[in-house]
């Protein structure tokens, strides 16, 4: 092994890996459809933000822009949808690879369930730097779901 000099750096490939984070279930006066239809609008997300929303645009018809206060914002572009039951966004970015998948489970015809599905590859030290704050994201948008 050569040994290195001061002033030199080494390329070291960290492997990434995926985080999965679900949140809570909650369920909404609502019924599936509806909620699938709110949920496709992106529109819709700006009353699912938690209160630490410092920026909120919408960019196009699928996609916004939204910040949080201290932290960097982030472009999400509606992906894929799956009438009434799955609508998955994802970031517009490669550098931080995540989607966030809102599962709809009709229970009656003005009630549905919906559970909230965060998916990422990032290293492990970005990983776990992100998980409590994505957590707590993911546990104010489910609160919010009755606003929409």
């Amino acid at each position: 092994m050569k040994a290195l000099r001061l002033g030199e750096f080494r390329c070291i490939n960290i492997e990434r890996k995926t985080m999965n984070l679900e949140s809570p279930k909650v369920t909404v006066d609502q019924s599936a459809t509806y909620l699938f239809n709110a949920m496709t609008d992106v529109k819709s997300f700006e009353r699912l933000m938690p209160d630490s929303i410092a920026k909120f645009e919408v960019t196009d018809a699928d996609s916004f822009i939204f910040g949080l206060k201290g932290m960097p914002e982030i472009k999400l572009r509606l992906t894929e949808k799956v009438a009434p039951t799955k609508v998955v966004l994802g970031a517009a970015s490669d550098k931080l690879p995540f989607s966030l998948t809102a599962h709809i489970n009709p229970i009656a015809e003005d009630k549905s369930e919906v559970q909230l599905h965060f998916t990422g590859d990032f290293n492990p030290m970005m990983a776990m730097m992100i998980k409590g704050p994505i957590t707590k994201f993911l546990e104010a948008l489910s609160e919010n779901m009755h606003k929409l």
